[in-house]
């Protein structure tokens, strides 16, 4: 059972206020993922804590960097239940795991951050971490 869209709505906006592109639908996520050229940050959101304390606000700090992805995407975990499962195939051999941060490069998965690199860390530290993937990759 999917979470209600109201508590959801403002988890949301914090990442599509700064550029991110939802992908709501399989189809969505099939149409940028493996498709895409150049780089390619797709972040699994959550509504957990650490998505909320740490891992968004860590991905907006990373965006205020000279070298950034050139398209931003999230899918809900616990709510668009059928993106998230569908993003997940792009992201294997990785198991499951929201918050998550998936950087691509024409098409293929570069570099993954899953949850256990999310949880106890600060913002600054993930944000800190993921530039250092967009100077490799970006």
């Amino acid at each position: 059972m999917p979470y209600p869209e109201y508590i959801c709505t403002p988890m949301r906006q914090e990442l599509t206020s700064v550029g991110f592109e939802e992908l709501k639908t399989p189809e969505d996520v099939d149409q940028v993922i493996p498709a895409g050229s150049g780089t390619a940050l797709l972040v699994l959101n959550s509504v957990c804590g650490c998505a909320a304390g740490t891992a968004r606000p860590g991905v907006k700090l990373a965006l205020q960097n000279a070298k950034v992805p050139n398209k931003l995407y999230t899918v809900f975990a616990g709510q668009d239940l059928e993106a998230t499962a569908q993003a997940r195939k792009y992201t294997l051999p990785y198991p499951p795991s929201s918050p998550a941060i998936a950087l691509f490069k024409d098409g293929k998965l570069v570099h993954f951050v899953e949850r256990h690199h999310i949880e106890g860390r600060s913002a600054q530290m993930i944000a800190d971490h993921l530039r250092s993937a967009f100077e490799e990759y970006c």
